[in-house]
């Protein structure tokens, strides 16, 4: 979200519908997955179709119980494995506190780390393997691709308590532990 501009309206102009403002009946499921690494299925068919996909990702909400494909008419569950989106590419913008970190999606969104799209790191229990993840829109995640967070890896720097991490818009996002 732009700074003073309501997420509703930089979605709009973003292009985006306001998803977040239908409230159809739930029609049921459809046969859409969207597996860990980002590929879109339907029917067990990978949609090849980059267009496709985007048009799919700009009506897809989040919701308690799960994902939704929500039109004006018709809200449809969906499957997803793990985030709707991977973040494959990062710009860094400025140095330090100032930087500004923007990631682009597989889908082709693009959102600036910060207080309203947060960086955050979970750790696997059992291999101890990070698992990050960039908020892009309306409680939508993209999992962070390993060569992003290796970038972020090359830009992190200590913050309190022995922890590295990345600055983007005035926030420091904790990556782990320093080694």
């Amino acid at each position: 979200m732009e700074r003073g501009i309501p997420e509703e309206l930089a979605m709009l102009a973003k292009g985006l519908p306001p998803v977040e403002q239908w409230h159809p009946a739930h029609c049921g499921a459809i046969d859409i997955r969207i597996a860990r690494d980002g590929t879109w299925y339907h029917e067990g068919t990978p949609i090849g179709r980059k267009e496709l996909m985007r048009l799919f990702s700009t009506v897809l909400r989040k919701e308690a119980d799960g994902f939704y494909l929500v039109t004006p008419v018709e809200k449809m569950k969906i499957v997803v494995e793990d985030a709707p989106f991977v973040a494959v590419l990062l710009r860094a913008e400025g140095a330090g506190h100032d930087q500004k970190l923007v990631f682009t999606t597989n889908v082709g969104d693009e959102t600036v780390a910060g207080t309203a799209n947060p960086i955050r790191v979970v750790s696997d229990p059992g291999t101890g393997e990070p698992a990050p993840y960039v908020h892009v829109r309306c409680g939508l995640e993209a999992k962070i691709a390993r060569p992003v967070f290796y970038q972020l890896a090359e830009l992190a720097e200590p913050g309190e308590g022995g922890v590295l991490g990345v600055w983007s818009g005035g926030v420091f996002f904790p990556l782990g532990p320093s080694a």
